[in-house]
């Protein structure tokens, strides 16, 4: 198995942290390192109750790992949509860079969350989490085999996240109600342009496995490309099994300007 599809315990740093991040994301600039806003991020005051420690923690764990790459470019999108999207939108653009990050979060969210919302039921619980992470060792997708108390606190972990992208209910419980997840037309525009210029193809986009952290199955993606047609975003042509897409923004900033115009 390649190691970029191991499962890691980085998700301990920080679970969704939607509203450091917003903080963060104002603090940094294009081109600056994680080193450079932890210091940053120290010095604003912005962060009264988070020791240096912790802080560094979460950027370098959480907040780097997840928007950072590609020489900052998600940091980027995020920081020109900020001030214009609602916290929920922002929150499921989040979820995306999250989900890549942190593949044990992203299967949890297709293969537990989606198959019992699917499924008619009404919460999801720690133990829930805790038994999907012991399939997964013995599926062997961590590095090593944990101990119970990591197994225990990642499960935690997990459901934890969720509530933080606003899939389960928030709160302390071991717990949680299901809250119904619906693609918002922000994120649903952004993934569909990034996966084009990530470069791929149309008819592979349909079925790329990011569309399923928010429960999309082929079908309900051609729906969304058909929404975000009538917006002006793209020309959809379909013929039998065929899709064909006319991209009209030239580029993902011109994509953020658009979106962050309402």
């Amino acid at each position: 198995m390649a190691e970029a599809a191991l499962y890691t315990t980085q998700l301990q740093a920080g679970l969704g942290l939607v509203n450091e991040t917003k903080a963060l994301l104002e603090l940094w600039s294009p081109g600056m390192s994680a080193s450079q806003l932890h210091q940053l991020a120290l010095d604003s005051g912005r962060f009264p109750t988070v020791t240096a420690r912790r802080l560094r923690n979460i950027i370098a764990e959480c907040f780097a790992p997840r928007y950072l790459i590609a020489n900052g470019t998600p940091a980027e999108h995020l920081k020109q949509v900020l001030g214009a999207v609602t916290g929920s939108d922002l929150a499921q653009l989040m979820l995306i860079f999250a989900g890549r990050a942190n593949p044990i979060l992203s299967d949890f969210i297709r293969d537990v969350y989606w198959a019992r919302y699917a499924g008619g039921y009404a919460e999801i619980s720690n133990e829930d989490a805790r038994a999907f992470v012991e399939r997964a060792i013995d599926d062997g997708k961590m590095a090593k085999r944990w101990s119970e108390s990591t197994v225990r606190r990642v499960s935690a972990y997990l459901t934890g996240c969720c509530a933080d992208y606003g899939l389960l209910e928030r709160g302390s419980r071991s717990s949680r109600r299901i809250l119904p997840l619906r693609i918002s037309y922000p994120a649903s525009a952004y993934l569909a342009y990034d996966l084009h210029f990530a470069g791929v193809g149309d008819n592979a986009l349909l079925t790329h496995p990011d569309w399923q952290l928010f429960g999309l199955a082929r079908e309900d993606v051609l729906e969304e490309l058909k929404k975000l047609s009538l917006k002006g975003h793209l020309i959809i042509q379909v013929a039998g099994e065929v899709v064909r897409i006319s991209w009209k923004q030239p580029s993902m900033e011109v994509l953020c300007d658009v979106l962050s115009q309402g």
